[in-house]
């Protein structure tokens, strides 16, 4: 049978009555008298198995002590309606083989500690709250690029080693670069990105990110995916819509495809389908003013901390533009407000539920003398961005970009409480296995 002709547990429902094989995990059993029951799973669904004395091939039973957590199986039955709400369908066993065993599986049904299942999460993957997760995410990845393929924007991939800063110089990782001195560990696709614009007009990027923050917060990585866009005569008006309609169109996706996911996370629906109405629009000084009302004030000039954005969010509970920031606090590529010389036209979109920043953006510096003084004024070396500095010689247009960190949506989109859980793999500082 070809790959794409094999029966999947999400083809059942419609197959009741019918014979059909599948192969995958066990994840638990059970015994009711007669009845005895195996949880199981093949990446595609859960299901109930079924095995009855008298019904069901008696040599079966004696396989019965191989049957443990995450033994691998073949199974054959026949699909019944459920009687058990949990179970849209069940399958009959007809006949049943051990493909791979399972002794003493180390991550048990009690509970366990976060350093004990980050030390497993090579096998912590496989459970039932993880995979919701990555299911979510993986229906997150699929929207954003099919919302920019819609809407016109070319995805180009950025270098991975770099050398140059785009954030913060002190956040770079150093890699040794045979004879040319240190490359970095890219903060961001942001800058190419930019040398991109002139030639599709409208591009994106989406992969890995470092940063090397010694932070320990429940909403930091050393390592993480980030979609970035940047779009050419986009002002910092046209940013922000295009920010607001693409979260729109992820959490539509996610609320029509992973009912069932939410639903195992135990997912307050609710505050997502809030999230659909028009997002809120701050002014960073309303906000500073605001939160000293909420009981949160903001020293004069400061940018907003993790307390400021919960405040905000529970404030409003929709997600919240904070727009024109102090120029101090921000990076050096960002345009000046002309009215106001020392702001800057970006936006930080905060989410709410205390979930904080999940996208920042800015309409960009199209103007190279005040490109180059704003990196002197941070203490940044203009010749080391000589090729960025030529986009602004040949052509220079306004346009404006923003950066998603992937890990920190998914976690407010599936109410996950650590950043960590929305990572395969979490690098943080003091992990880096498995």
């Amino acid at each position: 049978m070809k790959w794409n002709q094999r029966i999947l547990i999400k083809d059942l429902p419609l197959r009741v009555e019918q014979e059909v094989e599948l192969q995958g995990w066990v994840q638990f059993t059970r015994k009711s008298g007669k009845v005895r029951f195996i949880g199981f799973r093949d990446g595609s669904g859960t299901i109930q198995l079924v095995m009855e004395k008298g019904l069901t091939p008696a040599p079966l039973f004696e396989l019965w002590p191989n049957l443990t957590q995450e033994a691998a199986i073949w199974v054959k039955g026949t699909v019944k309606a459920s009687a058990q709400g949990q179970f849209e369908v069940e399958l009959w066993v007809q006949d049943l083989k051990v493909l791979g065993s399972s002794v003493n599986f180390p991550i048990t049904p009690k509970e366990h500690g976060a350093d004990f299942l980050l030390g497993l999460r090579h096998l912590w993957l496989r459970s039932k709250r993880q995979v919701a997760i990555f299911k979510v995410r993986d229906q997150v990845i699929s929207a954003i690029n099919d919302f920019f393929a819609q809407s016109g924007f070319v995805k180009m991939d950025s270098p991975i080693l770099t050398t140059a800063a785009g954030e913060d110089p002190k956040g770079l990782f150093r890699v040794p670069y045979f004879d040319l001195g240190d490359a970095f560990l890219a903060q961001t696709g942001q800058l190419y990105l930019e040398a991109s614009i002139f030639a599709h007009g409208r591009v994106y990027c989406f992969g890995p990110t470092f940063r090397a923050e010694k932070s320990k917060t429940r909403r930091h990585l050393n390592e993480f995916w980030m979609l970035e866009a940047e779009a050419a005569f986009f002002t910092h008006e046209d940013n922000l819509d295009l920010q607001e309609d693409l979260i729109h169109f992820v959490l539509g996706r996610v609320l029509e495809r992973c009912g069932y996911h939410l639903l195992t996370l135990e997912r307050e629906v609710e505050s997502l389908e809030r999230a659909m109405r028009p997002f809120v629009r701050l002014d960073y000084d309303d906000a500073s003013k605001l939160l000293g009302e909420l009981g949160e004030p903001l020293a004069p000039g400061d940018d907003l901390g993790a307390p400021h954005e919960t405040a905000l969010g529970n404030h409003f509970q929709v997600p919240v533009f904070v727009t024109h920031y102090p120029k101090a606090v921000k990076a050096f590529y960002m345009k000046q407000d002309p009215a106001r010389p020392d702001r800057v036209r970006c936006a930080d979109l905060l989410a709410p539920e205390g979930f904080g920043e999940i996208i920042g953006g800015s309409e960009r510096e199209e103007n190279l003398d005040k490109l180059v003084q704003a990196m002197l004024d941070k203490g940044l070396k203009p010749e080391h961005y000589d090729w960025y500095l030529d986009l602004r010689k040949y052509g220079s247009v306004v346009h404006s970009g923003f950066g998603i960190g992937l890990e920190r949506l998914v976690a407010w989109i599936t109410g996950t409480h650590h950043i960590r859980e929305a990572i395969p793999f979490p690098r943080m500082m003091e992990r880096i296995t498995p």
